[in-house]
């Protein structure tokens, strides 16, 4: 008996350490030199990158992005946003136009594997390298790369010459390792949007003309030969002699690399009380001068609140650096357009801020959930800047529900017919405005909705947990769920599967309220749409004071504790999801004469997209 006993839990072992065993990454470091010519917008460079292949897969062949090559007339991205009903307007068709000197370029010369030429092919923004042998599980390989590009104008994201005339948006910009993951290989074109990177170190050295200043991702290692405000006080400066001076950045354990340039950049560097410095590299002139000098002791506390109420921030600095097409965020380090008022200047910040942690950090594979990303920065940055709001720090007021303007928006846009499902690939919704709204504005009130379903305390667990348990492991949707369960006790696939899988809408009314005999009253209620939701029916007696009472779905095995100490609360009988009415008694001691008014959701938190039919109120005699 003991023997079959050991026997069957040898035969076990496998199962139980596979599912022990974390979900692998693979690995890279990078080591770039890189030579820029103002003059041409040209760099030459070269790439030392070691792999290592943590899956367990045995893999024959590689990829990279080479995204510039997207800035070139006849490329994915022109004739997509040439073809689509509602292009980008910044860029419609202006790469169809770029004359050759406007062009962007991006192209290898030259590839090795541990010494030994590889085999590659550039078809558009992806190379595919044919490798000399494979590469087996839980080894390491070195390719060496050398590479040219040439900055495009600047269009969208990347570039030179912004609108604000910032000299050099270097986003995108040199050949970058595709991701290999569980679900395999990750070579998207760049036509449009979304990013997915895989976690590494980068060693990057910038020679460049020494009349530019460059912020960057990562920390300079040599500010003694730079200066431009990275000299910390008391260094003295040591700057060689030359036309160009070198700088030297490392970032760890990031999935990206960005850096800008520009001879007039204002360099403010500010230290918090945790130690993280923060950049902020601009342009001042009289639109710039007074948002910018205050948006430093802003960002400041907008650290405090994201860090208290969704993680750590884990890196020792950040940058906001004047740049790009608007906004777009990179690992410790942001390009956002400057010349704004302050509310803007914060509200634009702040988004791109708050991507650190869920593009950054938690890194969820973008072409595929993008509403992971954007919708979970859009639904902090309005909960932020109603912090700020809130404290003094920007013109505006607090609000019980910052996301109020989202379910509006949602609601127009469910009942145009043009929705389309949230698990829709980023670059394959049929028109950009689905796919803005989709991600942005329904991935929000996806959190927001969330919290209406498992109540407020569970939800500020949830998003703790969640970046706690995932940071740089590229989550998915599933083990966003996963967390949800464990911190409300509630089942809560069926919420993901409607909200993000279909575009089935929610719609609850109230049918009747009536008197049953002498001291009952009932409450009819509706399911009209066809997504089901648990309901919170708050019912306002004729003395002022108010219940609330809520409805769970059968299907979520439990139901949301009290939120509000000060209302009366009770859980109702649970509401099996395929009836379409539910009855409500009120309790025995009720009597009709005191019941004023009935309400469906008077918090705002259930996208119901038909409010007339969520209130009843008695009519006067």
């Amino acid at each position: 008996m003991n023997r079959l006993f050991a026997l069957l839990v040898l035969s076990l072992m496998p199962i139980v350490l596979l599912a022990q065993t974390p979900r692998w990454q693979q690995r890279v470091s990078y080591t770039m030199d890189i030579d820029f010519d103002h003059t041409t917008h040209r760099f030459t460079g070269t790439q030392r990158l070691v792999y290592y292949n943590n899956s367990p897969d045995q893999l024959d062949r590689a990829f990279w992005h080479l995204y510039f090559n997207a800035f070139q007339p006849g490329s994915m991205m022109d004739v997509r946003s040439r073809t689509i009903s509602d292009p980008d307007r910044r860029v419609v068709d202006r790469i169809s136009k770029l004359k050759p000197e406007e062009e962007g370029h991006l192209h290898v010369k030259t590839l090795k594997m541990n010494g030994q030429p590889v085999a590659f092919e550039e078809v558009g923004t992806i190379l595919e390298a044919r490798l000399p042998e494979p590469i087996p599980p839980g080894t390491s390989v070195v390719f060496e790369m050398e590479f040219w590009g040439q900055v495009p104008v600047q269009i969208r994201r990347s570039g030179r010459d912004n609108a604000e005339g910032i000299a050099y948006s270097m986003s995108q910009w040199y050949p970058k390792l595709c991701e290999y993951d569980y679900q395999g290989w990750h070579p998207e074109p760049y036509i449009g949007r979304e990013f997915y990177g895989v976690w590494g170190d980068f060693d990057v050295t910038i020679h460049i003309d020494r009349k530019y200043i460059l912020g960057a991702t990562g920390v300079l290692q040599n500010p003694e030969a730079i200066g431009y405000g990275y000299l910390p006080e008391g260094q003295k400066l040591q700057r060689p002699k030359g036309d160009k001076l070198s700088w030297h950045f490392k970032a760890e354990n990031v999935h990206d690399f960005v850096w800008a340039a520009d001879p007039d950049y204002k360099h403010v560097v500010y230290r918090r009380k945790d130690g993280t410095l923060l950049h902020f590299l601009y342009q001042e002139n009289e639109r710039t001068r007074e948002p910018w000098a205050q948006l430093p002791q802003i960002m400041d506390r907008a650290f405090d609140f994201i860090n208290a109420h969704y993680g750590q921030y884990p890196y020792p600095q950040y940058s906001f650096i004047q740049g790009g097409d608007g906004g777009m965020e990179y690992p410790m380090a942001t390009l956002i357009t400057g010349e704004r008022k302050l509310s803007s200047l914060v509200g634009v910040s702040v988004h791109e801020l708050m991507h650190s942690w869920y593009q950054g950090v938690l890194a969820t594979n973008e072409s595929l959930y993008a509403w992971m990303d954007e919708g979970f920065t859009s639904y902090a940055t309005s909960e932020v800047m109603n912090f700020l709001c809130q404290q003094g720090l920007i013109p505006g007021q607090w609000t019980e529900n910052p996301h109020r303007s989202d379910y509006q928006v949602y609601t127009r846009f469910a009942l145009s017919g043009q929705e389309e499902p949230l698990s829709t690939h980023a670059d394959h919704f049929q028109t950009n405005r689905a796919y803005s709204i989709g991600s942005y504005v329904k991935g929000a009130i996806f959190l927001h909705q969330l919290q209406y379903i498992v109540g407020k305390q569970a939800f500020d667990k949830i998003m703790l947990d969640y970046f706690d348990t995932w940071k740089f492991r590229h989550p998915n949707d599933e083990d966003f769920i996963r967390v949800a369960e464990r911190n409300s006790g509630m089942v809560l696939d069926w919420y993901h599967q409607y909200w993000i899988n279909t575009t089935h809408t929610i719609d609850y009314g109230i049918a009747e309220v009536r008197p049953i005999g002498k001291r009952k009253v009932l409450i009819k209620l509706m399911r009209v749409g066809k997504m089901p939701m648990p309901l919170d029916v708050v019912v306002t007696y004729k003395d002022g004071s108010q219940e609330l009472i809520t409805i769970p779905l059968r299907i979520m095995r439990g139901a949301k504790p009290q939120e509000h100490p000060q209302m009366a609360f009770r859980v109702a009988d649970d509401w099996p999801w395929v009836n379409p009415t539910y009855e409500l008694v009120l309790d025995d001691d009720v009597k009709w004469k005191n019941v004023q008014r009935v309400e469906i959701d008077p918090s705002g938190r259930l996208a119901d997209i038909n409010k007339l039919n969520n209130v009843w109120e008695k009519p006067e005699r």
